[in-house]
């Protein structure tokens, strides 16, 4: 196999102003929450945030802070507290881990920000099940602990095409939501505005798109864990000129790069795809496992959610429904092989892993015989790996490496043979 380097982790160096806008938005927010002026609300990740920050409130997204949670390892204590209220350990770790902060007082926002004590106390909480019906139980918890109104979509699902009556259908409860948002917010909704703030979002999805296929070159000049920390402007700030202002930079680094030859990995051997979500609390070692293999992690359905093309300020409202229509975790299987077959030509994929997480069935594609198929079809090999996005107690890392330094040797004895 490919004798082992100490890792180097290379740094982005506009990392530093990612670190600042991200700081800017979450004081903002806890501004926002002790202002008498200004409202909060809560939104799931691929839930309207264009509608709301349209209307002129400031948003906070839970999956941004359960994912935080899981990054600072503070998870995996915090989930037995939401088990003791009745949340099962098999449900979504991001939801146990919010609510178990919630119910101990404690947040990695704390630490992070002097001056911060927890996330904003909301005025409403809005979501969408495109992602999974976890996200309505885990905000219909809070509506009621918190008193505050909990409104949303219920996206269909399972869908290969995105058709004009799923739009309609979106559309329709994506504008269900603007009186209450309008009552709540005490103005009404500005039409310019909303298409201001998707034209912000379609600017900010195509700049991280090209950031993320940056990787496509060899050596590729980003991995997969860089993403997944250099996606949070898009996640938390899209609709806003500092996303934008932000991926600009980014992009411009990636590309001198590959202009000079730089790959995010030293020497690097092999190309893998990512299949599910990252495992947080393993950020740094899965980084330095791969690194140390010569291997680079550069791709995924994960990070690549973040994507939007169908944003158009001409039609926001209809552009918004298809858009959260055509996430990768709402479609079928069909459609998500003929994606990912697609990805592994464009990035020159090596092989693929598939992380099985435990609590996340709806992010978790290795349950119905879609590896097995897609090796099938396109002769690249894959490896399923156990673990979990946040809680820790599922996670082997002793089995994980074992398993990923034999697949790497795999893939070695292949490249040999070719």
């Amino acid at each position: 196999m490919a004798q082992e380097k100490q890792p180097q982790r290379k740094k982005i160096e506009a990392t530093g102003q990612m670190m600042q806008i991200m700081s800017d938005y979450f004081y903002d927010l806890n501004a926002a929450a002790k202002s008498a002026e200004r409202k909060v609300a809560w939104c799931t990740s691929v839930g309207p945030a264009e509608l709301l920050r349209a209307m002129g409130f400031a948003v906070h997204f839970p999956e941004n802070h359960a994912a935080m949670l899981g990054a600072t390892r503070m998870a995996t204590e915090l989930i037995p507290e939401a088990n003791t209220i009745g949340y099962s350990p098999e449900i979504c770790s991001y939801l146990t881990a919010d609510i178990g902060a919630y119910l101990k007082h404690v947040s990695p926002l704390a630490k992070a920000y002097p001056g911060i004590e927890a996330p904003p106390r909301p005025d409403v909480l809005v979501f969408n099940t495109n992602q999974c019906r976890d996200v309505q139980d885990w905000f219909s918890w809070y509506a009621k602990e918190l008193n505050v109104p909990c409104i949303g979509i219920c996206s269909p699902k399972n869908h290969t095409e995105v058709s004009e009556v799923l739009i309609d259908d979106v559309s329709r409860q994506i504008e269900a939501l603007i009186p209450t948002l309008e009552e709540v917010s005490g103005q009404p909704l500005d039409l310019q505005k909303l298409r201001e703030v998707v034209a912000l979002s379609r600017e900010c999805t195509e700049l991280w798109r090209q950031v993320l296929e940056t990787a496509a070159a060899a050596p590729a000049p980003l991995t997969f864990f860089d993403a997944t920390i250099h996606m949070g402007p898009a996640v938390v700030l899209r609709g806003t000129p500092q996303a934008v202002a932000y991926y600009r930079r980014l992009l411009a680094e990636l590309q001198a790069r590959i202009n000079s030859g730089t790959g995010a990995v030293d020497d690097e051997q092999f190309r893998i795809y990512w299949e599910g979500m990252p495992v947080w609390g393993r950020l740094r070692q899965h980084s330095e496992l791969f690194a140390g293999l010569q291997t680079s992690v550069l791709v995924s359905t994960y990070c690549s959610s973040w994507i939007f093309p169908d944003f158009d300020p001409l039609d926001p409202i209809r552009s918004m429904a298809k858009a959260y229509l055509s996430l990768f975790i709402v479609r079928s299987d069909a459609y998500k092989e003929t994606y990912i077959k697609r990805m592994l030509e464009k990035f020159h994929i090596d092989g693929i892993i598939y992380h099985d997480a435990k609590t996340c069935p709806c992010n978790s594609n290795s349950r119905y015989g879609m590896p097995q198929r897609l090796e099938q079809q396109t002769g690249i090999p894959s490896l399923v790996i156990s673990g979990d996005l946040n809680d820790l107690r599922c996670v082997s890392d002793e089995q994980t490496i074992t398993n990923v330094e034999a697949f790497i040797e795999q893939l070695e004895e292949r490249k040999h043979h070719a």
